[in-house]
């Protein structure tokens, strides 16, 4: 079974034959990455048949449940060979930006962070800057990571980022954006740090910033 056969079951909602397939693939050792990394790509392609109304809310949902089953699967496969110990590299608050209710590439992240040893603060979906601004107040990160998986993303992440500075947090954070349409050209639309196209970037990123490996 190739990534290519599961972008394309989880693309088209065919839910039991992506499992499998997911399965299989784990089960034959393929890194776990490699299976999270087609529900990424998988769900890029949802997106954009969103944007042109080839796909609805139901398929949104039905997309987002497959890609939380198979990270189930992952999961526990990448926990197993990750070693966390000592304290911790650094804390992130993370959130999906107001308006945006998807959160599955945002669990990937948030747990690949927390299996490198970081300190998440989850604020789930459709988080207003508010309280962005207050939990960012509140635990002193050093790194504020937004999610967003649909095109009204861009405009509230953009809003976050100025809440955030106009609460005078701005230099004391990092901020890393990702999701499905993000790219280099959107963090520099919302003011952000960086982008990072999937969860190995984002821990790659956090490293960076905290001066881990």
């Amino acid at each position: 079974m190739t990534k290519e056969k599961l972008v394309e079951a989880i693309a088209n909602m065919r839910d039991q034959e992506a499992i499998q397939i997911a399965q299989q693939m784990l089960d034959a050792g393929v890194d776990p990455r490699v299976v999270l990394e087609a529900g990424h790509e998988a769900m890029a392609v949802v997106g954009e048949r969103y944007e042109r109304k080839e796909y609805y809310l139901p398929e949104l949902v039905v997309a987002g449940e497959i890609l939380k089953e198979i990270a189930e699967l992952a999961k526990p496969k990448i926990r197993g060979e990750v070693a966390t110990q000592g304290k911790p590299r650094g804390k992130v608050v993370i959130g999906t930006v107001e308006g945006d209710i998807h959160d599955i590439g945002k669990d990937i992240v948030a747990f690949m962070l927390e299996v490198n040893n970081y300190q998440v603060f989850d604020l789930g979906v459709d988080v207003p800057p508010s309280k962005f601004v207050e939990k960012i107040r509140e635990v002193n990160p050093e790194i504020v990571g937004m999610s967003g998986f649909l095109t009204l993303a861009f405009d509230q992440m953009r809003l976050t980022v100025e809440a955030i500075k106009e609460a005078g947090l701005r230099d004391k954070v990092k901020i890393m954006i990702g999701g499905a349409p993000m790219d280099e050209d959107a963090a520099r639309y919302v003011g952000a740090d960086a982008y990072g196209e999937d969860a190995a970037a984002a821990v790659k990123l956090a490293n960076q910033w905290t001066g881990g490996n």
